[in-house]
């Protein structure tokens, strides 16, 4: 499997572009915020002549989506994110407020709804797709056993953890999530997390489980 991390706007969020050797390939969480970060991403899929197939939100907090728009216009695309995170579309604009930033363009809608062990197709690869609430609602992870990746979006950082002080969040919701979803992964697991560096299973369980 192929990784191709970008660092996209000011926050900066992690966007993540995945294919294997059809060349077929899945966006995670488009972050890019400005029309050269647009540009860099569509530079990117055109010089390694890639074929989007899937373009999912981990959750859709509104850095994370600043790209969506995007996407869909030039790959004629919507992203699928889960449904209990959908209300947070229409927040978007006052989220960016509150952070003191402006939303970039009008949201997109969903083009459709992942849960719990639904399977992500791209050329010979899947991605299993893993419900962890509690940083939002929705929120969720996507895992590649033949890889030993997982993306896992705003839940699992590199010592440390999504806050859940936003709307929907939920500490005892996370922990039990994280615990039940992301650290029964094997623990030689790469994590690629929403920000920041990657970290692996076995490292993230160490202190978790055995602070």
């Amino acid at each position: 499997m192929n990784i191709q991390r970008f660092e996209f706007n000011m926050l900066p969020v992690n966007t993540f572009l995945i294919w294997d050797d059809t060349r077929e390939a899945v966006l995670i969480d488009a972050g890019c915020y400005t029309a050269r970060e647009q540009q860099t991403l569509a530079r990117f899929v055109e010089d390694y002549r890639l074929q989007l197939r899937h373009v999912v939100n981990t959750h859709l907090h509104f850095d994370h989506i600043f790209g969506n728009a995007f996407v869909y216009r030039h790959w004629g695309l919507r992203p699928q994110a889960n449904v209990r995170d959908e209300f947070l579309l229409a927040q978007a604009e006052t989220h960016c407020r509150m952070f003191g930033l402006e939303l970039n363009e009008p949201t997109v809608s969903l083009g459709g709804y992942l849960e719990q062990g639904d399977i992500l197709s791209f050329g010979h690869s899947h991605l299993e797709v893993l419900a962890v609430p509690g940083h939002s609602p929705g929120g969720l992870a996507f895992y590649c056993p033949e890889a030993s990746r997982v993306f896992s979006g705003d839940s699992l950082f590199r010592g440390s953890y999504g806050r859940t002080d936003l709307p929907g969040g939920d500490y005892d919701s996370l922990m039990e999530n994280i615990k039940a979803r992301l650290l029964t992964l094997p623990e030689d697991t790469i994590v690629y997390p929403g920000h920041g560096n990657s970290t692996t299973i076995g490292r993230e369980k160490s202190w978790l489980i055995h602070p």
